[in-house]
């Protein structure tokens, strides 16, 4: 049997008027046509206020929570959504806690959803990324042991090729291992006072020779600064740095240019690594520190890289409170920069 307030209305109205009747009959002075208005009276009454009472503040408080029960039942949690209650609402309170619960739930699954699709985009990303150097590896081997190894020249050029394409292998597992230790904590920052110009300098005499097998200028501005010290972890910066200026050598053409410059203020050092080479379309920019990401996955392989170099700087950076920010424009170049904080003993101009 189905309930509802309108029929416990009409049965407690009724019951109301009957026991108010029966009372009233005792009574001698009560005649027939009073006794009637009596039970009119007391039903019609009684009926507003119970039907008022069990609709408003019982019945629609257990049907919002017999809906969100039964969407949880459904997994159709999006739908769930904290309503504006009513003051007089008994059932305010459970009502809240259900809609809070399954809200939570609702994110907890979307969470989950997303670290699925970023676990299968990252397995087919290493896939494909380990399969291109050691498919090619393994080509050039199976080619001299084939018959070729008895050509000295082929044999020389095939080694080379072979060779070139482990140590791309090498860099690549070398980076993951990096990217993992950062994320799960196994590498700790070391922070100190690092001199940031000198650091600056290794990484250019380290990436000059790079530079100049593609005709590129180098340049670091730091005519202005003699000294700059900042409280960092001097190996993952310098590493950071590495990362960011040999990009920007990848992806600049013949002839142009990278430039590494400071900005000093009183509390942080901004270090800013520019190019001139074919900039970032606006779609990708935030998307490139994300691993494995390619703004042009066919020429960007050609380039060099693991994909992984931007992921790093990233999660560097983070370990220093600090992010790395990118403009850029299309055939004009790109800009990246991070801020650190400054520590005592810096000598500036």
């Amino acid at each position: 049997m189905v309930y509802s307030a309108r029929s416990l209305a009409l049965l407690l109205a009724a019951s109301i008027a009957l026991v108010t009747a029966l009372f009233l009959s005792l009574i001698n002075s009560v005649d027939t046509s009073a006794l009637l208005v009596a039970l009119a009276i007391s039903f019609s009454v009684s009926y507003l206020l119970i039907y008022v009472v069990l609709e408003f503040l019982i019945f629609r408080g257990i049907n919002k929570i017999d809906k969100i029960v039964g969407k949880l039942m459904k997994k159709e949690l999006k739908g769930i959504a904290k309503e504006k209650s009513i003051g007089l609402d008994p059932f305010e309170k459970l009502n809240q806690e259900i809609s809070s619960f399954a809200l939570l739930k609702q994110k907890e699954i979307d969470e989950l959803k997303k670290i699925e699709a970023f676990r299968k985009e990252f397995i087919a990303d290493v896939s494909h990324e380990l399969k291109t150097p050691i498919f090619a590896a393994q080509g050039f081997v199976h080619t001299l042991l084939d018959g070729a190894v008895n050509d000295k020249n082929v044999r020389s050029k095939f080694l080379k090729k072979a060779a070139k394409s482990l140590d791309g292998l090498d860099s690549l597992v070398q980076d993951l291992l990096t990217l993992s230790q950062i994320e799960t904590g196994d590498i700790k920052m070391k922070f100190g006072q690092t001199e940031l110009v000198q650091l600056c300098e290794e990484v250019v005499e380290q990436l000059e020779e790079k530079a100049e097998r593609k005709k590129i200028k180098l340049k670091l501005s730091s005519a202005k600064h003699l000294k700059i010290f900042v409280y960092a972890d001097e190996k993952r910066i310098g590493q950071v740095i590495t990362n960011l200026v040999s990009n920007a050598i990848n992806y600049t053409a013949e002839g142009g240019e990278v430039n590494l410059s400071f900005d000093v203020s009183k509390k942080n050092v901004t270090t800013i690594v520019s190019d001139t080479g074919e900039g970032i379309p606006p779609q990708h920019l935030n998307r490139i520190f994300e691993r494995f990401y390619r703004v042009d996955k066919s020429r960007s392989r050609e380039k060099g890289g693991t994909g992984l170099g931007l992921a790093i700087v990233k999660h560097i950076l983070e370990g220093h409170n600090s992010k790395a920010e990118v403009r850029s424009e299309v055939g004009k170049g790109s800009e990246f920069s991070f801020r650190l904080s400054r520590s005592k003993g810096d000598e500036t101009d």
